[in-house]
């Protein structure tokens, strides 16, 4: 009998789904079961549409099969719906404002620029990537991990990639972050043109802000991502049987679908210096290790938190107060408004 004649298409909703880093996750690794011809997920309405045979199985069975491929998320046949846990603020709203009064201090100090010039100084981009490791936009690389880690250590070996993987991300994070600031100084922005990027990364960072609250679920559409052929063939390499797999899928994470690291791409390409633009790629990923760490040898996970919530929430908030301060500067720095911000 034709296969395709056996297969039927199924359509689940998808608990966790916050991002396209989500989609994509989500379609690789459903697409890996030997019964699933195509998978194809939407971000809109958090669904997952499978197509595949599975031999006659009933409906909760196969949702049952299909969970055990998630490293992130997980299916189910109720419809999703978008509740928002307003008593979650009790706890993020005040944790956000302990670290706006921490900023403000060291901004005192010159460590970190947060209401200066509108530049991001290697403080920033560090505390920056303490935000997006702690966010959904990190949900793929969490899987990536999570799953190689399975991968390797049924072969009892536990360390080695895990060391790999993070070296090829920091180490690729600083050369293509230096390739991108090198090409940055083929172009002269005049100050329009700064504060055009300006305003642009300040838009950036508040959509990712305001989708971290999961309150306006519209605003998801609108969340910028790499082209998603470039995202897949990335996230391929985590398919390759070789000793450097894991060194390989640390330098994929470069192309992956993360608000905050194309932010920080396109700060970079302004710097028009390998060695600022390389400098700021890697503050960036340092800030990112903790949490990256901590996945890779507990394989905990904040998607699947019982406080996720309250972590997301609090992410928002805080990445919202940086899209807000800079907004404010780039209107500062052209003129159009006198200075707000007197640390």
């Amino acid at each position: 009998m034709d296969t395709k004649q056996t297969e039927k298409k199924y359509v689940f909703n998808v608990k966790g789904m916050h991002c396209n880093a989500c989609v994509l996750l989500t379609e690789s690794e459903l697409g890996d079961h030997p019964n699933v011809s195509s998978v194809k997920s939407n971000l809109n309405n958090r669904t997952v549409e499978v197509c595949g045979d599975f031999e006659g199985q009933e409906i909760p069975a196969i949702v049952e099969e299909l969970n055990k491929k998630l490293s992130q998320h997980s299916l189910s046949t109720e419809k999703q719906e978008n509740v928002v846990k307003w008593s979650d603020f009790k706890i993020a709203l005040p944790i956000a404002l302990v670290f706006l009064v921490l900023f403000i201090v060291l901004q005192k100090i010159g460590l970190i620029n947060i209401v200066g010039s509108g530049d991001v100084t290697y403080g920033t981009a560090f505390v920056i990537g303490i935000v997006a490791s702690l966010s959904t936009c990190m949900a793929v690389v969490g899987g990536l991990v999570l799953s190689m880690s399975a991968t390797f250590a049924k072969e009892g070996d536990k360390f080695k990639p895990q060391l790999m993987f993070h070296v090829g991300r920091i180490v690729s994070f600083f050369v293509l972050g230096g390739i991108i600031g090198a090409l940055g100084s083929a172009f002269t922005l005049n100050t329009g043109m700064s504060f055009a990027l300006s305003l642009l990364i300040g838009i950036i960072m508040l959509v990712l802000g305001l989708n971290l609250l999961d309150v306006f679920p519209s605003l998801k559409k609108l969340q910028p991502s790499m082209p998603k052929f470039i995202s897949k063939h990335a996230l391929g390499v985590s398919k390759l049987n070789h000793t450097l797999t894991p060194l390989l899928i640390g330098v994929a994470t470069f192309f992956l679908p993360c608000g905050f690291t194309q932010s920080m791409q396109i700060f970079t390409l302004s710097t028009g210096s390998f060695m600022t633009g390389g400098l700021t790629m890697l503050s960036f990923v340092l800030g990112t290790l903790p949490a990256l760490a901590l996945v890779s040898f507990s394989s905990f996970s904040i998607q699947n938190s019982s406080k996720a919530g309250i972590f997301f929430k609090t992410a928002g908030l805080i990445v919202i107060i940086f899209a807000l301060f800079n907004l404010i500067n780039s209107l500062v720095v052209i003129g159009l408004i006198s200075p707000i911000f007197n640390f």
